[in-house]
């Protein structure tokens, strides 16, 4: 699998260090995302009148938010290593992984476990696995019609 797709391959570790840094440091070592999405929500109070939606946002469906992005690309990139057939292979193992990285971080200074996240992630997962189940649908399907023709 790895040797198949070399690129992809390296392309996923870097992604998992990313992960790494931004979920298993020391809290005093994060930049501060709590400020960072008040300011940003603060910035958005002038068009609460115009669009309901930034009038449902708070901190924590921001963070909610985040943690859900911060997995899709991670859900697409296991689904296009182990493939298609495997799908549930790519989102066990980035439901593990969300679960890893909560328990760790019970023992790193200023890191707070939430199962909120765990759920966040998992979710980010089902949708990148998702999105790759649907980006690849159309090779899917040519190579299954390919396979039938030379029955």
């Amino acid at each position: 699998m790895l040797h198949r797709h070399p690129f992809l391959s390296l392309l996923t570790f870097l992604y998992l260090g990313f992960v790494g840094l931004v979920t298993l440091t020391p809290g005093s070592d994060q930049p501060d995302y709590s400020g960072l999405a008040a300011r940003v929500l603060a910035r958005l109070e002038r068009y609460r009148d115009l669009d309901p939606l930034t009038s449902r946002l708070s901190v924590e469906r921001i963070e909610f938010l985040a943690n859900v992005g911060l997995f899709v690309p991670l859900g697409v990139f296991l689904l296009l290593l182990v493939g298609t057939r495997l799908w549930l292979v790519a989102l066990a193992a980035g439901i593990v992984l969300t679960s890893v990285i909560e328990n760790v971080q019970r023992s790193i200074p200023g890191r707070v476990s939430d199962p909120r996240d765990v759920a966040a992630n998992s979710i980010g997962m089902f949708i990148g696995v998702a999105v790759a189940l649907v980006l690849t649908l159309p090779a899917a399907l040519r190579r299954r019609r390919e396979r039938q023709d030379q029955r």
